[in-house]
């Protein structure tokens, strides 16, 4: 099992028994706002602790001390494959908000991607209203390079229409990356 250690971080594949620690903050309305899912209930987290296990793209971020999931984080290989672009996102539980967790956890997977993966381009996006999102992007030193107006909707009206929603896009390249 590939795991990643950081000075405070354990970053390692989802298991099962992750739930009740997923739950805590995947419950929470504000913590899913901005995400393409509504909150969970405790047997949609015993659910989603599996289908996490289960995917590469998912990675738990734990702290060191205890084991205990603070967050997790979201790593994924685009299309097409040859461009070397991996996107990045991230959910962290937030009892742990304002710790520089999220910052330390993501340059331990964006050094992962960059030197193990051969990445040649990491990028991510956000709603514009996210500005713990994008100043997170920014610490990263990772660069905005769009605003898209109305691109995705996650939820609806109660009449069944979209609920559009603008995003930030924001990159980094290999060599600007900074570990």
């Amino acid at each position: 099992m590939v795991v990643f250690e950081s000075e405070r971080l354990i970053v390692r594949r989802f298991c099962k028994e992750d739930w009740k620690d997923l739950h805590e903050y995947l419950s929470i309305e504000a913590v899913v706002k901005y995400e393409p899912y509504g909150t969970f209930t405790e047997e949609e987290c015993k659910k989603e602790a599996v289908n996490r296990s289960e995917n590469e793209d998912f990675w738990a971020v734990c702290l060191k001390e205890d084991n205990k999931l603070i967050g997790n984080l979201y790593f994924s290989r685009q299309e097409p494959k040859a461009f070397m672009t991996w996107e990045i996102g991230y959910v962290f539980n937030p009892l742990y908000y304002g710790k520089g967790y999220a910052t330390e956890a993501c340059r331990v997977i964006m050094k992962y991607g960059f030197e193990e993966e051969g990445a040649h381009r990491i990028m991510a996006r956000c709603n514009p209203e996210n500005s713990a999102s994008w100043k997170l992007m920014e610490r990263l030193s990772m660069r905005r390079e769009g605003y898209f107006k109305k691109t995705a909707f996650f939820k609806t009206t109660p009449e069944g229409k979209p609920i559009w929603h603008d995003a930030y896009e924001y990159s980094i390249l290999e060599e600007e990356f900074l570990d």
